[in-house]
């Protein structure tokens, strides 16, 4: 199982949840109304008056099986209006409760 971490732009928010449903996803964890700045460019998302835009984040717990298609289908959305903003992590899981 894989832990797959996604924040981008308030505005991905159902493309986001679309993909993981669309490859028999149903459990996640959203935040929403989060801050940040980017590492490399765009500009910051912090909801203040200059920076108004927010992000938001989605953890999932996957089969392995499920990360590539996931992450492919993510690259897709963000290379599709890289300005906007969107990170995908993956992280190996050791114990599910």
């Amino acid at each position: 199982m894989k832990a797959v971490f996604v924040s981008y732009n308030q505005a991905y928010n159902e493309q986001i949840v679309e993909i993981f449903e669309s490859h028999g996803q149903r459990g996640f964890t959203q935040w929403k109304d989060i801050s940040g700045r980017g590492t490399v460019s765009g500009e910051p998302h912090l909801g203040s008056h200059a920076w108004p835009v927010m992000n938001e984040a989605v953890l999932a717990v996957v089969p392995d099986e499920v990360v590539e298609p996931v992450v492919a289908a993510l690259k897709g959305v963000d290379e599709e209006s890289p300005e906007l903003g969107l990170r995908a992590f993956v992280w190996n899981v050791e114990t599910i409760l």
